[in-house]
């Protein structure tokens, strides 16, 4: 029981941010938190009540979220694998937030009991190794899958490689877009191709002339759900966790981070909105910036001003010592529960689609056409709607672009407390702008989250 509800508790701290950025309903840490304490303490989850178990040899069963991507998505693979199975069809079971999907895998690991998941489930990748972890008869490894996984980003891959097994198959692509206004930048004297891996140093003198010259920030951040020094530190090729332990102090890379992020915001160059609404409609809808680096799947958050569209831009990240940096941030994947009694079909019907097979590009182009969901299968970009000019971006073919951005992104060491060291470190840099020190301030943040790591530990133990 302790362990169900450390699960559940360590979930609600860590779910806003990637639920805000991927899609989901839940708002506020609050919110996510409430709904999977309240899930358990009722022993039923919030995921939608259905039949997962069918008879039908050709049918299988998935949970997913947002049926304004990730389900469509789905619905374009069932489309491409009937070409080949005709009679196949993919039971999609609405759930109304990723959080359901998780607490459906810890009511049936509590209760010992997983007859009651689908074939399969839509996963996030920064949860994925602490639910196998913790759950490991909840899951069914794939490494016997017909898929060539060099074919993926390596990135995006190393979150459901699991002790030297594959358990899961990607879906969309988190890859890191650093989105600029070419009217503002021409306005101060700049074009794109300046801040195409430029220093944070030369990002931030840019910034200031924008700032100057047309009273808009270069940069904007949820400053309660800070992404950024993530991002940043991850364009280095480096992470905030070290040996599976956070490493915050003795760490000077991610210092250099801090204070970078701090001298932004200090130069009016970065805006630190106060909440995920305020990043959103008031920073990037409200004509606030001139800039957003984020995962791709704030393009549809851009797009909703339809007067900027062809004035924005997309390129790769500035890095302390220049050069093109690459990071990814969200995104999610499709496992395979202990449930599935077709494990063949359903190792086939993701192969074929998802995987690379033969219905690869009808389901990517598809997937992408009608969810806007951007693959990290390579070979995708070489497709037409893929390198079709996007006219919002100035018909560059930003699609088949970020799918190669994808490519370069470096694999970091990941930790299943990647979202409460976030909000420790968001509340580091605030207190910092504040005028707190430095070193105290980061001291202070990695001794809450090695207390949180601890405490998790010794209640899992017993």
């Amino acid at each position: 029981m302790k362990k169900r509800l450390v699960s559940a508790l360590v979930m609600g701290t860590m779910i806003v941010g990637t639920l805000a950025g991927c899609g989901s309903s839940s708002s506020s840490p609050s919110a996510a938190k409430a709904s999977s304490d309240a899930a358990v303490a009722s022993g039923s989850g919030t995921a939608a009540a259905a039949d997962v178990a069918s008879e039908d040899e050709n049918t299988l069963s998935v949970y997913a979220w947002d049926k304004n991507f990730n389900i469509p998505a789905l619905q374009a693979a069932e489309k491409a694998y009937q070409k080949k199975n005709p009679d196949f069809k993919l039971n999609i079971i609405e759930q109304s937030q990723s959080s359901d999907v998780e607490n459906a895998i810890t009511l049936a690991a509590s209760a010992g009991d997983y007859s009651t998941l689908p074939d399969i489930v839509l996963f996030q990748d920064h949860y994925i190794h602490k639910f196998v972890t913790d759950y490991p008869d909840a899951w069914q490894d794939i490494n016997d899958i017909s898929i060539n996984w060099d074919d993926f980003s390596q990135e995006k891959i190393s979150y459901s490689t699991i002790n030297d097994k594959h358990y899961g198959v990607p879906v969309d692509n988190g890859t890191v877009i650093a989105a600029y206004r070419t009217d503002l930048l021409e306005q101060a004297g700049y074009t794109i191709d300046d801040l195409k891996g430029c220093t944070w140093d030369k990002f931030d003198e840019i910034g200031k002339k924008v700032y100057e010259t047309t009273g808009k920030y270069l940069l904007c951040m949820d400053g309660d759900g800070n992404d950024l020094p993530y991002m940043m530190m991850q364009a280095e090729g480096q992470s905030q966790f070290k040996d599976g332990k956070v490493n915050l102090t003795d760490n000077e890379t991610f210092k250099k981070v801090i204070e970078t992020i701090v001298k932004l915001q200090q130069d009016n160059v970065l805006y630190l909105a106060n909440d995920w609404s305020d990043y959103t409609n008031q920073a990037i809808q409200g004509d606030m910036v001139a800039g957003v680096i984020n995962g791709n799947w704030i393009i549809p958050t851009i797009e909703q001003v339809s007067d900027n569209s062809g004035k924005w831009e997309i390129t790769t990240m500035p890095t302390l010592e220049g050069g093109d940096g690459y990071a990814s941030n969200g995104g999610s994947s499709l496992y395979i529960t202990s449930n599935c009694q077709k494990k063949d079909l359903a190792e086939d019907f993701l192969a074929y689609t998802f995987g690379g097979g033969d219905g690869a590009t009808e389901t990517y182009d598809d997937a992408l056409t009608n969810g806007g969901v951007i693959t990290t299968y390579a070979p995708a970009s070489k497709s037409d709607v893929y390198n079709k000019g996007v006219a919002f971006f100035n018909n560059t073919p930003i699609y088949s672009q970020i799918v190669e951005m994808g490519t370069h992104v470096p694999v970091v060491e990941q930790s299943d407390f990647h979202y409460p060291t976030r909000t420790q470190v968001a509340a580091a840099i605030q207190n910092i702008i504040g005028g707190a020190d430095v070193d105290s301030s980061l001291k202070d943040a990695q001794d809450q989250v090695e207390f949180q790591m601890e405490d998790a530990s010794a209640s899992t133990s017993n």
